[in-house]
C-alpha cells in the first residue's frame, strides 16, 4: 500500500500538470481559431446577426473557460474513472468470474441515465446560451452606447428589457435542474445492484462453496467500478457544455473600376432594392467623386467594391477582372479606406496607424501622421505616439480620430483610395490642411471620394451624381454646372443657400470668464448659466480616500459568502428544501457503507437459514436507500437550480443597474471596456450560479456525510475512529493549499481573458475596418501576445498546485495503510471484532472519498470566489464623476460644453449652473430627463424605429400620435412610412420633450438636402427651449443671438454674427468665416 501511495503521488502530479497545460494551450488555441473564423465572415453575417458581438464575447470568455475546465480537469477525471471501471471488472473476472459475469449486464443500467443526461444537456445548454445572447446583446448596447443611454435617461427601460430577456434562460435552467436530478438520482441504481449482488453472493456461499472474503472483494470491485463509471458520467454535463462551446493574385493592378449592371439589396432588408441597374466605369488613376442625397447608395458602392457584400446580379470588376475571382484579402490590401465614422482600436496611436501597414517603420508612421495633419496634436500628448486611444477611440475627439484614420490609410500606399466623408468631422482649418494631404495622396492612384460638402470635390476629375440607385449625371464640376436644371446644379444651389440662411434659436453671452446661455421666457427652463470659473481642466491624481473607490494598487476585500446567500433570501424556501435534501443525500452514503460493512459478516455464518434471513434484510435496505436517494436527488437539484438561476438573474440585473449609474470616465478605463464588462455579466454570474447551484449542494452533502460518519465511527469503535478522524484534517489542509494556488492561477487566466474579450469585442464591432485593412492577422498576433505572459506564470504555479494535490491523493492511500495496521492491532488485542472493523473501514473509506470529491471542487471554488469578489466590487462601488483622465491630459472630445452640461464629467475648478444652482445639486437622472442630445455620431439601439423613438420619452405612456408627431418634427415621418414595415422597421432616432437641447455637430455627416431638412426640424424643436449648438459649419449658426468662439478650452470671442465680423481680420471668428468661404 505504501508503494501504491508513492505511485499515486507521481501519477497524480503528472496527470494534473500535463492536463492543466493541455487545457490552457487548447483553450488559447481555440480562442485564436474562433476569432480567426469570426474575422473570416462576410459583413452580411454581422448585419443579419444582431447579437454577434455579445455572442463572440460570450464564446471567447465563458465558452473558452468551459473548454479549458473540461480539458484541464473534467476529462482527466473521466479517463481516471473509466480506467478504474475497466480495471475493477478485470480484477473481478480474475477472482470470481461467475459473480462478475452476473453483475456485468448492470453496466447498461449505469450507462443509460448518464447518456440520457448528456443528450438532454446538449440541447438545453445550447438553448440557454441562445436565450442569454439576446440579453447579452441588450447589455452590450447599453454599455457601448452609455453616453446615449445617460443622455436620454433610458437606463430603466433597458434594464427592464434586460430582465425580461433573462427570464427565458431561467426557465431553461430549471428544466436543466430537473433533468440533472433525475439523471444523477438514477445513479442510485448502484445501491440496488449492491442488493442483488449481496443476494447472489449469499447463494454462491451456500451452494457453490465460495469464500466470503472473495465474494466481498468481487462485489467491492464491481460496485467500485460502477461508482467510478457514475462519477465519470457526471462529467458528461461538462462535456456537453464544451461540445456546445466548441461548435460554435500577386501581380500589380492599374486600378480601373467597373460596376457592370449591378443589382443589390442588403441581406437584412431584401425587400428594399438599393441598385436595380447600376453602371459606372472609373478610369485608373482618376479621382472620382460620388455625390447625392443620403440613402442614394454612395457608401454601398464602396461596400460592394471592397466585397463586404456581393451583388445579387451583375458584377464589379477591377481591370476588367471580376472581384469575386480575386483573393479577398489581397483585394482589400490594394485599397485604403477612410470612413465617415472613424474607427480606432483600444491600443496606442502608433498601433492604430500600423493597422494600415504592419511592417512600417516609425519614420513612415510619423510621415503618414504629418500628411494627415495629426502629428502636431499627437506630439502634444505626454506619451506621444504611445498614447492609448481608449476603447473605440473614446479618448480622442472626432477630428483626431478622423486624422488618425486618414494616416492609417495613407501609410498603406494603396492602389485605390476610398474616402467616405473623410473630412466631415473636421473644422475649417483642419479640413483645408487634410484636404491638401488627401489631394497629394490621390496622385497616381484611383480615388473614389464620397462627399456631402461639394466644395471638397470641385477638383475631382469626374463627378458622378447618384440618385435612387442610378448614376444620373457624370462630368467635371464645370461641365455639370452648365446644365442649369441638372441634379448637381440643384445640389450646389441648395448648399449655397445654406450659407445665407439660418434660424437657430440660441444665445450665448460671455463676460468676465463666464458663459451664459439664455432661453426664451417659456415654462421649460428660464435660465441656464455655465460658470467656467477656470479653464484649467487638468487634475491631480485621484484621491485614494474617495468613498466607494478602491485604488488600483489595493486588493478588493474577501467576498462574503454570507452576503451572497443573503441575495438568495427570496428563495429561502427552496434553500431550506435544497439544503435539507442535500443533507439527507449526504447521510445516505455513510449509512450505506455501514450496511455494507455489516453485511460482510453474513458470508461467514454457517446456518443457511440465518444467511437467508439477514441477506433479505440487507437487500431490502439497499433497495430502499436506492428509491430514497432517487427522490431526494430530484428535490435537491431542482431547489438548488431554482436558487442558482434566480440568484444569477438578480446579480445580472443588479450589476447592470449599478453599472448604468457609474460616471462616464469609468467606462473610459481600459479594464472597463465594453467586452470586459459584458463578459463579467456573462461569465462571473455563471460562476456564482455554479457556486450556489452545484458546489453548495456538494458542500452540504459532504458536511452531512462526514458528521454522520464520525458519529457512527465513535459509536462503533471509538479508538479506531479517533485515528481515522485525525487523518482527515491533513487531507483537507492539502486541498485548502491547493485552492489558494488555483485561485492565483485563476486570476492570471482571468487577466488574459479580459484582454482577449476586449480584442474580440472590438474586432466584431469594427469588423468593416478590420476587413478593409486586411488586419485579421494583426488582431490574432495581438491576441497571442497578450496571452503569453499570464500563460507562463500559470505554468510556474501549476507545478506547486499539483505537487500539493498529488500529496493529498497519496495521503488517502497512506490513511488506508494506517487503518489496516491499527485495525489489525485492535483485533489482535481483542478490543474490536472483524465485523466492527469492516463497518469502520467502509464508513471512513466512503468519507475519504467524499472529502476527495469535495476537494475536486477547489478549482471551482477558486474561480467562484474571484467571481463573487468581482460581482461585489461592482455592486459596492460608489459613483464619483471625475474631472478627467488621471494621466494629466484631457482629450479634446470632452473639453466642450456638452459633456459638462450632461455631467458626463465635472470641472476640477469652477462650476456649471442651471437656474443659478450647481449641477451637482440636481438629481442626475432628473437633470438628464430635461436635456436632449443629438450627437455627431447618432447611436441607435437594436429594435424598431418606434422603440428607438420611445427611448427618449420620459415615461412609457406614449401613444402612436405622439411618436408620429415627433417623427414629423424631425422630418422623418415621410421616409419612415416609405419603408415596408414603417415604424416597425429596425432602428430609428429618439424622441423626448426636453427643457435643454444639446446639438453636437448634428448635421455634419449629412448631404445638403438632408442637412436642410434636419436643420429645419432642429429649428422647430428648439423653439421654447434652451439650446446649445456645437458646429464646424458656420452657416448653421450665423443667425444665433450670441456666438462664442472657443480655443484651447477658453472663450476668446463672443457676440452676434455682425459684431464678430466687424472686428475684421484680427478677429478669431472673422478668420474662421474667411477660411470656410475660401474652401467653398
Amino acid at each position: 500500500m505504501l508503494y501504491v501511495a508513492s505511485a499515486s503521488w507521481v501519477i497524480c502530479f503528472l496527470e494534473g500538470y500535463c492536463w492543466t497545460r493541455t487545457g490552457e494551450r487548447q483553450a488559447a488555441r481555440m480562442r485564436e481559431r474562433y476569432l480567426k473564423a469570426v474575422l473570416r465572415q462576410d459583413v452580411a453575417y454581422f448585419d443579419l446577426n444582431i447579437t454577434s458581438t455579445s455572442d463572440v464575447i460570450a464564446t471567447v470568455s465563458s465558452d473558452s473557460l468551459v473548454i479549458q475546465d473540461v480539458l484541464g480537469e473534467k476529462l482527466p477525471n473521466f479517463l481516471m474513472n473509466a480506467t478504474a471501471f475497466v480495471a475493477s471488472y478485470v480484477v473481478g473476472f480474475i477472482m470470481l468470474w461467475r459473480l462478475t459475469l452476473v453483475g456485468f449486464p448492470f453496466i447498461v443500467l449505469l450507462l443509460i441515465p448518464g447518456l440520457l443526461y448528456g443528450r438532454s444537456l446538449i440541447g438545453l445548454s445550447r438553448k440557454i446560451r441562445e436565450e442569454y445572447n439576446e440579453a447579452g446583446s441588450i447589455a452590450e448596447q447599453a454599455i457601448s452606447l452609455v453616453r446615449t443611454v445617460y443622455a436620454f435617461g433610458s437606463e430603466t427601460k433597458l434594464i427592464a428589457k434586460f430582465s425580461v430577456a433573462l427570464q427565458g434562460s431561467v426557465k431553461l435552467g430549471l428544466r436543466q435542474g430537473i433533468v440533472k436530478g433525475i439523471s444523477l438520482g438514477s445513479n442510485s441504481i448502484n445501491y440496488a445492484i449492491w442488493g442483488f449482488m449481496t443476494w447472489y453472493g449469499s447463494r454462491m456461499v451456500m451452494y457453490h462453496g465460495a469464500k466470503g472474503g472473495t465474494i466481498f472483494a468481487v462485489i467491492i470491485c464491481i460496485t467500485f467500478g460502477g461508482a467510478s463509471l457514475g462519477r465519470g458520467l457526471s462529467n458528461l454535463k461538462c462535456f456537453s457544455e464544451a461540445v456546445v462551446a466548441g461548435e460554435r493574385i500577386t501581380k500589380n493592378i492599374k486600378g480601373e473600376v467597373h460596376f457592370n449592371h449591378v443589382k443589390f439589396m442588403y441581406p437584412s432588408r431584401p425587400e428594399t432594392p438599393i441598385f436595380d441597374d447600376l453602371c459606372l466605369r472609373i478610369p485608373s488613376g482618376k479621382t472620382v467623386a460620388l455625390v447625392g442625397g443620403s440613402g442614394s447608395g454612395k457608401s454601398t458602392m464602396i461596400s460592394l467594391l471592397q466585397r463586404f457584400y456581393d451583388p445579387v446580379a451583375g458584377e464589379v470588376l477591377i481591370d476588367e477582372v471580376p472581384i469575386n475571382k480575386l483573393q479577398v484579402k489581397w483585394l482589400r490590401s490594394q485599397m485604403g479606406l477612410v470612413s465617415q465614422e472613424p474607427v480606432l482600436f483600444a491600443t496606442s496611436i502608433n498601433e492604430n496607424i500600423l493597422f494600415g501597414k504592419e511592417d512600417a517603420s516609425m519614420d513612415e508612421v510619423v510621415e503618414a501622421a504629418k500628411a494627415s495633419n495629426a502629428h502636431t496634436f499627437i506630439s502634444q500628448f505626454p506619451q506621444g505616439y504611445k498614447t492609448q486611444v481608449g476603447e473605440r477611440g473614446v479618448q480622442m475627439s472626432g477630428g483626431q480620430k478622423q486624422r488618425i484614420a486618414i494616416a492609417r490609410a495613407i501609410i498603406k500606399s494603396p492602389k485605390i483610395l476610398l474616402l467616405d466623408e473623410a473630412t466631415s468631422a473636421l473644422d475649417s482649418e483642419s479640413e483645408r490642411i487634410v484636404q491638401e494631404a488627401l489631394d497629394k495622396a490621390s496622385l497616381g492612384r484611383t480615388t473614389i471620394f464620397i462627399a456631402h460638402r461639394l466644395s471638397t470635390i470641385r477638383n475631382a476629375d469626374i463627378i458622378c451624381v447618384v440618385h435612387n440607385g442610378r448614376i444620373v449625371e457624370t462630368g467635371s464640376h464645370e461641365e455639370l454646372m452648365e446644365n442649369l436644371d441638372g441634379h448637381y446644379t440643384s445640389l450646389v444651389r441648395l448648399q449655397q443657400m445654406e450659407n445665407e440662411e439660418s434660424d437657430v434659436n440660441i444665445s450665448v453671452r460671455v463676460q468676465g470668464g463666464q458663459l451664459s446661455i439664455l432661453s426664451k421666457d417659456l415654462k421649460y427652463t428660464p435660465k441656464l448659466s455655465i460658470d467656467s470659473g477656470s479653464n484649467l481642466l487638468t487634475k491631480s491624481s485621484t484621491d485614494s480616500n474617495t468613498p466607494g473607490l478602491i485604488p488600483k494598487d489595493k486588493k478588493p476585500p474577501v467576498p462574503s459568502f454570507k452576503r451572497l446567500m443573503a441575495m438568495n433570501r427570496p428563495e429561502w424556501k427552496h434553500a431550506l428544501s435544497g439544503c435539507s435534501s442535500a443533507a439527507l443525500y449526504g447521510a445516505v452514503q455513510p449509512i450505506k457503507s455501514y450496511i455494507t460493512g455489516s453485511m460482510v459478516s453474513v458470508y461467514f455464518l454457517t446456518s443457511h437459514d440465518e444467511i437467508r434471513e439477514k441477506t433479505r434484510i440487507y437487500v431490502l435496505a439497499f433497495v430502499g436507500l436506492a428509491l430514497f436517494l432517487f427522490l431526494i436527488s430530484i428535490v435537491q437539484h431542482y431547489c438548488f437550480a431554482y436558487m442558482g438561476e434566480y440568484l444569477t438573474k438578480r446579480i445580472r440585473e443588479n450589476m447592470l443597474t449599478k453599472i448604468l449609474t457609474f460616471e462616464v470616465n469609468w467606462f473610459d478605463e481600459d479594464e472597463n471596456s465594453n467586452g470586459a464588462v459584458c463578459s463579467t455579466l456573462a461569465k462571473e454570474a455563471n460562476l456564482v450560479r455554479s457556486l450556489i447551484g452545484e458546489r453548495l449542494s456538494l458542500l452540504v452533502q459532504t458536511i452531512s456525510g462526514v458528521a454522520i460518519a464520525c458519529t457512527l465511527g465513535l459509536v462503533i469503535a471509538w479508538r479506531l475512529a479517533i485515528v481515522m478522524i485525525a487523518m482527515q484534517p491533513v487531507v483537507v489542509a492539502c486541498f485548502y493549499i491547493q485552492r489558494i494556488l488555483l485561485k492565483s492561477m485563476s486570476k492570471k487566466a482571468i487577466k488574459a481573458q479580459d484582454v482577449t474579450r476586449k480584442l474580440a469585442a472590438e474586432a466584431v464591432s469594427n469588423i468593416r475596418t478590420i476587413i478593409a485593412f486586411s488586419s485579421q492577422e494583426r488582431i490574432l498576433k495581438l491576441l497571442e501576445r497578450v496571452q503569453e505572459g499570464p500563460r507562463r506564470e500559470s505554468v510556474r504555479q501549476s507545478w506547486l498546485a499539483w505537487i500539493v494535490l498529488g500529496t493529498s491523493r497519496s495521503l488517502l492511500s497512506c490513511t488506508t495503510v494506517l487503518n489496516y495496521w491499527y485495525g489489525g492491532r485492535l483485533i489482535a488485542d481483542g478490543k474490536i471484532v472483524a465485523k466492527e472493523f469492516f463497518e469502520m473501514f467502509m464508513i471512513f473509506v466512503s468519507t475519504g472519498r467524499a472529502i476527495a470529491d469535495a476537494g475536486t471542487m477547489t478549482t471551482d471554488l477558486a474561480k467562484g470566489s474571484d467571481a463573487v469578489a468581482s460581482v461585489f466590487a461592482v455592486l459596492d462601488r460608489c459613483t464619483t464623476i471625475e474631472p478627467e483622465d488621471p494621466n494629466g491630459y484631457l482629450p479634446k472630445k470632452i473639453k466642450g460644453l456638452i459633456s459638462l452640461i450632461e455631467r458626463f464629467y465635472d470641472p476640477l475648478k469652477g462650476c456649471v449652473e442651471i437656474d443659478g444652482r450647481d449641477l451637482k445639486s440636481y438629481h442626475l437622472r432628473s437633470l438628464r430627463q430635461h436635456i436632449a442630445l443629438v450627437s455627431q455620431e447618432p447611436a441607435l439601439f437594436a429594435g424598431t424605429i418606434r422603440e428607438n423613438i420611445m427611448y427618449g420619452a420620459a415615461s412609457e405612456n406614449i401613444d402612436e400620435s405622439e411618436i408620429i408627431e415627433a417623427a414629423k418634427a424631425a422630418n422623418a415621418h415621410e421616409f419612415i412610412t416609405s419603408l415596408s414595415n414603417g415604424y416597425d422597421t429596425n432602428c430609428g432616432d429618439s424622441y423626448r420633450n426636453p427643457s435643454v437641447l444639446l446639438l453636437d455637430e448634428a448635421t455634419s455627416a449629412l448631404d445638403s438636402q438632408s442637412e436642410r431638412m434636419v436643420q429645419d426640424a432642429l429649428e422647430r424643436v428648439m423653439v421654447g427651449r434652451t439650446s446649445v449648438v456645437i458646429a464646424h459649419r458656420l452657416s448653421t449658426i450665423q443667425n444665433c443671438n450670441v456666438i462664442a468662439v472657443l480655443d484651447k478650452g477658453k472663450v476668446v470671442e463672443c457676440g452676434d454674427y455682425s459684431s464678430l465680423l466687424a472686428k475684421g481680420p484680427t478677429g478669431a471668428y472673422f478668420s474662421l468665416v474667411s477660411l470656410q468661404r475660401n474652401l467653398c
